[in-house]
């Protein structure tokens, strides 16, 4: 039988997770029990179950499950300056609709 976590459950390494997801999978706890124990969301349990069923206990890692959702979307402008701030892992390469449409106006 599968034992989840204690309630308390502080630091969610990857067994634990794996551990919560295995035991609403076998209807040892509801998905509910488990969300309201652990105070999280449906969606990140079901971020956890995706991310198991399809990696397996090594897609539970905190980093991989970043790499999973894809990138951060940008930060709101810096009111000081007026300028976006990329997200971390954003690519800044590719010019943004604004630039485009600025260097259109200033052709003219």
């Amino acid at each position: 039988m599968i034992e989840p976590p204690p309630p308390n459950t502080r630091r969610w390494v990857a067994r634990r997770k794996a551990a919560v997801v295995s035991a609403v999978s076998s209807g040892v706890i509801t998905i509910e029990e488990a969300c309201r124990r652990y105070q999280m969301s449906e969606e990140e349990f079901f971020a956890w179950q995706r991310a198991f069923e399809n990696y397996g206990i090594l897609g539970l890692r905190a980093g991989r499950v970043q790499q999973q959702r894809g990138p951060r979307p940008s930060r709101p402008a810096d009111p000081s300056t007026g300028q976006i701030t990329p997200a971390p892992n954003e690519d800044i390469s590719s010019p943004t609709l604004r630039q485009v449409q600025q260097e259109k106006t200033s052709m003219c």
